[in-house]
């Protein structure tokens, strides 16, 4: 006959044993005896205690005076004192008979051992997931405290760098009104200065023209002038033109009349003839006044009215 393996087709299971009545009949059979021993030892134990008398003195009578005394009497016998009660003897108690523990089953055994090592490793993980869950918790909000402190910090040096740039704009303006102020104040003057040396200058014309003198107002108005005189003029004008749009067919001429003081400086320009080209005009005209004062002659005088040209061409 083959022998089956214990583990085989299945989970290993304990073999169960045959002997199982005869060790329950042996472990009832030894609590018997106990029992038995223990009712014999109660029964020997339990006899009854002998008698013991005891006489009672008083030690109070030794220290008082002595009795007068007395004629010789009957003494009453004294009472027998009681018996005293018998002790009871001393119960003693069986100590319970413990049951057998009931037999295990080894599958069941197993299924719990299992079962204990699942829920702890359960518990294992779930407070690991627990702390790593924690963990990330914090640093999700330490990341938004320091993005909130970013922010912070950013818009701290924005309204600081515009309250810079509020502070450069009011100072900008403050500078150009006083430049504005400034330039209007040295406008006025030298307009007052220009009105002053006008009414001068026509002053004395019109007092060399009254006497009938050849003075420097009859140079001034001579019909001939000097080349060279004419040509410095017109080179300092042409020096200050600013114009860049010479890409024109032929050459454009533009001829102003300019009107200065003694000192060669312009006091009114009027334009006599047109190049075609206003921004070219423009140009010119900026330049005679950016010009002044005008240079002069050899012998210091100077034109009271002159007639300058310029072609778009001869510009440098």
């Amino acid at each position: 006959m083959t022998m089956k393996h214990a583990t085989a087709g299945g989970p290993y299971r304990v073999p169960k044993r045959d002997d199982r009545w005869s060790s329950i009949g042996l472990a009832a059979a030894m609590h018997a005896g106990l029992l038995f021993f223990l009712w014999v030892g109660v029964a020997w134990q339990n006899n009854e205690p002998v008698a013991v008398e005891a006489e009672v003195w008083d030690m109070s009578t030794q220290t008082a005076a002595p009795p007068a005394p007395q004629p010789p009497e009957a003494k009453p016998e004294p009472e027998p004192e009681p018996e005293p009660a018998p002790t009871p003897p001393p119960k003693v108690v069986a100590p319970p008979v413990e049951a057998p523990p009931p037999a295990v089953d080894p599958e069941i055994a197993l299924q719990k051992r299992k079962a204990k090592e699942k829920a702890e490793k359960e518990r294992v993980e779930e407070e690991k997931a627990k702390k790593v869950a924690e963990q990330k918790a914090k640093e999700l909000e330490q990341k938004k405290l320091d993005e909130k402190k970013k922010l912070d910090e950013k818009k701290k040096l924005e309204e600081q760098k515009l309250a810079e740039e509020k502070a450069k704009l009011d100072q900008a303006k403050e500078d150009k009104k006083a430049a504005e102020k400034a330039a209007k104040a040295k406008a006025e003057a030298e307009q007052k200065k220009l009105d002053k040396q006008r009414a001068a200058e026509m002053a004395r014309i019109t007092g060399a023209v009254g006497a009938g003198t050849t003075g420097t107002a009859a140079k001034a108005t001579a019909p001939r002038l000097d080349s060279g005189y004419v040509a410095a003029i017109t080179a300092k004008i042409k020096s200050n033109i600013a114009y860049a749009g010479s890409d024109v067919a032929g050459n454009p001429r533009a001829e102003f009349k300019i009107e200065q003081l003694p000192t060669g400086e312009i006091i009114s320009v009027r334009k006599i003839k047109s190049s075609g080209i206003p921004a070219y005009d423009l140009a010119v005209e900026a330049a005679i006044a950016k010009s002044s004062p005008l240079p002069k002659k050899k012998d210091g005088t100077v034109e009271r009215e002159i007639t300058a040209g310029f072609n778009m061409k001869d510009l440098p």
